[in-house]
This record gives structure tokens, C-alpha cells and sequence, in this order.
């Protein structure tokens, strides 16, 4: 043990010598400035111990890191709409049966959907994002926008006259239940066997957030059971999510390649925001969009 803490203290003697110069000399001479300046820098992706990352901290640089939020809002609301309307509505299935001759006469009930007109949609996590949906849903005649929240959010609710209720009162009352939530530990799985069970058999799932929110052997079988009407998803787990998996193999499950961000306005800005970030830390400078560490 006391070896250990010899040598525990020779490496962080090694590791400060730089800094320890600094307090000596009173500032840094041209060689020591070169050397700092070429400390190098340091992601850590866990915690680790105190020692180990006190000499780190002392002896190298934190990384700053810049981000990109905000641009992506109004592409993700539409995507949310588009695969929406294109579950509720059954327009996967129906260009299968246009493509492979099951179009034949007409059937009065045959692929019949839900509609968005006199509906109560709700909004599991509302945000910007959760905004942004409820306004590009209204013109189809909603009834009602509902959503749950850590807390209510009465300013944003008021933009959509949004009613803060419970989980499972959510669940009860949503034809379309929305999930924009961030993913946390607190959401891990949050839509599982119990949030479904409590939805209606007409109810439409869609989420466009994280996959990790949702468990997803769960929601096959309330899917398959029919349980619930239908999902839209445009995030799995994993991600590419395997050929094989059985949520696949439904026909009232429609499953995107994350692409809610995919639009070429979205995707532009998103790198020149990134860019720019890089050259403004580079250079010392505040960044544009900057996660405070």
C-alpha cells in the first residue's frame, strides 16, 4: 500500500510539473508555453476515480464541445405528421396491394384508417419539437391536444391551449399518442406493456425521439395482439434495427431509418452550425451553440 502511494504521488508530481513552473516563475517562458499549448486533450466517457482525474484535469485540456439544437425542430415535426398520417392511414399497406394486384373492387371497409379530424392527440414530453407537431396538426380539426411532463410547461401549452394530465390519463384518452420525450433514465422503456394496456384498440403510437424510450418486445405485442391500432417509428433499438426483428413482420407497423432530421435544409444548417462551432472553439471564441460541461 505504501509503495502505491509513493507512486501515486510521483505520477502526479510528473503530470503538474507544467503548472507547477507557472506558480515559480510567475508566468510561462516561451518553451513551457509551447508545451502547454501542446497538452493534450482529453474526452473522459465515465467517471472515474478522483485521483486519476484530478492529474487529469490538472495536466491536460478539457474538450469543448459544440452542438446543434433548435435547426432540426420544424424537419422533425413534419416527419412526425408524414408518418403519422401515413400509419393512421394505412399507406404502406395500400401501395403494397396497389403494386402486387390486391387492388380489385371496391370493399367498403377495406383499408380503412383513423382519422385526425375530432381527435384528442397527445404529446408525451413537450418541447419544442412537441410545439411544432401540435401546430402542423391543428389544421386537420384536432379536438384536443393533451400531454405529460415531468411538470407542466404552461408557457409552451398555451401556444397549442394544451392540457397538462397524467401518464396514464394520457394513455387513455390519446387516439394518437406522440412521444417526444428525451431519454433518461427516468424514460428508459417509460412505453411499455402498462402505457399500452391502458390505450384504446384504436389508438396510434408514434414515436420520433429516442428508441430507448420504448420496449420494443412490448409494443409487439400490443401491436400484434391488437391492442393498440397501429405504430409509427422512426427510432429502434438498435439502430439499423435487424432485418429479422419481428416488429418487421407487421403489417400495422411502419418503421423509418431515423431520417426525421433528413431534409436538405436541415442537413445544411446542421453542418454549417457545426462548422462553425469548430472554427469559433478553435480560436477561443464563445461558440454559437455551446454544451456547457
Amino acid at each position: 500500500m505504501w509503495c502505491g502511494r509513493v507512486a501515486l504521488r510521483r505520477l502526479q508530481r510528473i503530470a503538474v510539473a507544467p503548472l507547477n513552473l507557472l506558480s515559480i516563475t510567475g508566468g510561462l517562458p516561451g518553451a513551457v508555453q509551447r508545451e502547454a499549448s501542446s497538452l493534450p486533450r482529453v474526452y473522459i466517457t465515465r467517471q472515474i476515480p478522483p485521483e486519476g482525474l484530478k492529474i487529469i484535469r490538472e495536466s491536460g485540456q478539457g474538450i469543448r464541445v459544440g452542438y446543434t439544437p433548435d435547426v432540426l425542430t420544424d424537419a422533425v415535426a413534419e416527419l412526425t405528421v408524414a408518418l403519422l398520417l401515413t400509419t393512421s392511414r394505412r399507406l404502406i399497406e395500400a401501395t403494397h396491394e396497389a403494386k402486387s394486384g390486391g387492388w380489385g373492387t371496391w370493399r367498403s371497409l377495406w383499408l380503412c384508417g383513423y382519422e385526425l379530424a375530432n381527435s384528442t392527440v397527445g404529446i408525451l414530453g413537450l418541447g419544442r419539437i412537441g410545439v411544432a407537431i401540435a401546430e402542423r396538426l391543428k389544421p386537420f380539426k384536432v379536438k384536443k391536444f393533451i400531454y405529460t411532463d415531468v411538470a407542466p410547461r404552461p408557457e409552451l401549452a398555451s401556444l397549442i391551449d394544451a392540457e397538462y394530465v397524467s401518464m396514464d390519463e394520457l394513455a387513455r384518452r390519446s387516439d394518437f399518442l406522440t412521444v417526444c420525450c428525451a431519454l433518461t433514465p427516468e424514460t428508459k422503456d417509460i412505453c411499455n406493456k402498462d402505457l399500452f394496456s391502458k390505450m384504446k384498440n384504436t389508438s396510434i403510437f408514434i414515436n420520433t425521439s429516442r428508441g430507448g424510450v420504448v420496449h420494443q418486445e412490448d409494443l409487439y405485442e400490443a401491436l400484434s395482439s391488437g391492442q393498440i391500432a397501429a405504430a409509427g417509428l422512426d427510432v429502434t433499438v438498435p439502430e439499423p434495427l435487424p432485418t429479422s426483428h419481428p416488429l418487421f413482420t407487421l403489417n400495422n407497423c411502419v418503421i423509418l431509418p431515423h431520417i426525421a432530421s433528413a431534409s436538405y435544409t436541415t442537413r445544411n444548417t446542421m453542418s454549417a452550425l457545426a462548422a462553425n462551432n469548430l472554427l469559433l472553439g478553435l480560436k477561443g471564441q464563445p461558440m454559437i451553440k455551446e454544451l456547457k460541461l
